[in-house]
């Protein structure tokens, strides 16, 4: 039998396209991938966002490890950062990264790379304006837009001065700020608030609200922790107005709840308000395609209201602005397109924080159970009742469990050492709808972080060892 074989542009080669594309191909499909040459191969997670955050998060971690060195009977004197170095290490981990995806791309030869600015014709066709100068229009027979997001500014007055800048302007320098005032809580202010602490930036928070899709429970315990780094920490207020003064920038904010004003001064603003979806350039008007600041709609398949033009990842309005989950986006999108049935539940995915000490969860939080309805129970254990958290010399924080009334686990709940590391057990048992029991039968290592977990999980049915003994239930 013969079978015609799908050509399929893809535009943008962030985590969510270049995996689409790489699917794609291991299914029969000819996959044309476009990418401006402004961002390159990886798309921000690679070139301004995960690992570039991430390598600097490193460098906070060693920072901090020097710092309380003596703990360990270790003694340093005359330390210091390098920020040239420290920028030179960060281009080298995304250069050596960018080069492995590249390579992976071209060992297919069903997929074609091109360097330029893509433009929707129509639903089969693409126009592309190549970085070389070349036009180049493309047939197809389905586009997947996957070209992510970028940072977006608040409308507070005197964001447009010199010195208020975004996290791509932050990751760009190669000066650490004396002192940083981070305008926003969510994950992106809280990671750089913590990681250039730990850098040696006097930093200043100034937070509406604290990590907002997490349990309330971490978020009430992120902040004390925060503030024992040595970060200032203003919770319940909004930045009013950003001033110059010489050399510096005064930030006037309000308190939300009360009639009262607070002014911090610092070297630079960070404005961490969130992202916006990239469809500048697109066509989406001339072609139908219906979006709005969230980002382009699409459906329960990613499909736009134009037929066969799917949008995956940060620039659809599904809302959730991770790569793992652009990259599983696109892994479905390709195998529907291909003819398998594919499945994704994006009730369960990973969020991760990677501040210090670091925050992850997966599944539902207390108050989302609560607001479903669901009957539940929590268990909750200490790292500090942990023999390898007291090893690391990393004691803060918990594991928090919650089952259902069917002893199903539904959420999982992590703040502490390599928190962004232990949610994965949580993540398949839940994906995986596993119970207390099978965590119980699961022999876990010792001396592990893991622990943590197995005895968080056990305490659900009053069977976890290094737990004091339970109280009789009344």
């Amino acid at each position: 039998m013969f079978t015609l074989v799908k050509n399929i542009a893809v535009i943008g080669a962030g985590p969510g396209g270049y995996v689409a594309a790489i699917r794609g191909a291991q299914l029969g499909a000819n996959i044309y991938l476009i990418e401006s040459g402004k961002q390159g191969i990886g798309g921000t997670c690679l070139n301004r966002g995960c690992i570039p955050t991430k390598t600097y998060f490193r460098n906070a971690e060693i920072m901090s490890t020097i710092k309380n060195s003596e703990e360990f009977g270790i003694t340093v004197d005359g330390f210091h950062l390098d920020g040239k170095a420290l920028q030179e290490r960060k281009n080298k981990v995304v250069n050596q990264l960018k080069g492995g995806i590249e390579s992976l791309i071209k060992s297919y030869d069903n997929i074609e790379l091109i360097s330029g600015k893509a433009s929707i014709k129509d639903k089969n066709t693409i126009m592309v304006q190549c970085d070389n100068g070349e036009e180049r229009e493309i047939s197809v027979d389905n586009i997947v837009i996957a070209t992510g997001s970028e940072p977006t500014m608040t409308e507070t007055k005197g964001v447009d001065l010199e010195g208020v800048i975004t996290s791509d302007d932050l990751l760009d320098m190669e000066e650490i700020p004396e002192t940083l005032i981070v305008v926003g809580a969510g994950v992106i202010g809280v990671e750089f608030a913590s990681i250039y602490n730990g850098l040696g930036s006097n930093v200043i928070l100034l937070a509406s609200r604290m990590l907002k899709n997490a349990d309330m429970e971490v978020r009430k315990r992120i902040t004390p922790y925060l503030k024992r780094q040595g970060i200032d920490v203003y919770m319940d207020i909004r930045a009013k107005e950003i001033i110059k003064e010489g050399d510096k920038l005064r930030v006037v904010a309000k308190y939300k709840t009360k009639d009262k004003e607070v002014e911090v001064v610092g070297d630079k603003v960070l404005i961490a308000s969130g992202r916006g979806a990239v469809v500048e350039g697109l066509n989406l008007d001339g072609v139908g395609i219906e979006y709005t600041h969230k980002g382009i709609h699409v459906n329960d398949d990613f499909e736009t209201n134009v037929e066969g033009i799917y949008a995956i990842g940060d620039v659809n309005d599904v809302g959730i602005q991770l790569a793992h989950v652009a990259s599983s986006q696109g892994v479905y999108v390709m195998e529907k397109l291909m003819g398998i049935k594919p499945e994704i539940n994006l009730d369960v995915y990973p969020n991760c924080v990677f501040c210090l000490p670091e925050v992850a969860h997966v599944g539902l939080t207390e108050e989302e159970a609560k607001e479903k309805g669901i009957e539940f129970k929590s268990s909750k254990f200490l790292f500090g009742a942990n023999g390898k958290a007291l090893t690391l010399g990393e004691t803060d924080g918990f594991i928090k469990v919650l089952a259902d009334e069917n002893n199903k686990i539904i959420g999982v709940h992590i703040i502490g050492p390599h928190a962004n590391d232990l949610i994965h057990e949580g993540a398949l048992a839940i994906a995986n709808e596993l119970n207390v029991e099978h965590i119980a039968k699961t022999i876990h290592a010792h001396p592990t972080l893991s622990e943590a977990f197995a005895e968080a999980t056990l305490g659900l049915n009053d069977q976890a060892i290094h737990m004091a003994k339970p109280r009789k239930r009344r």
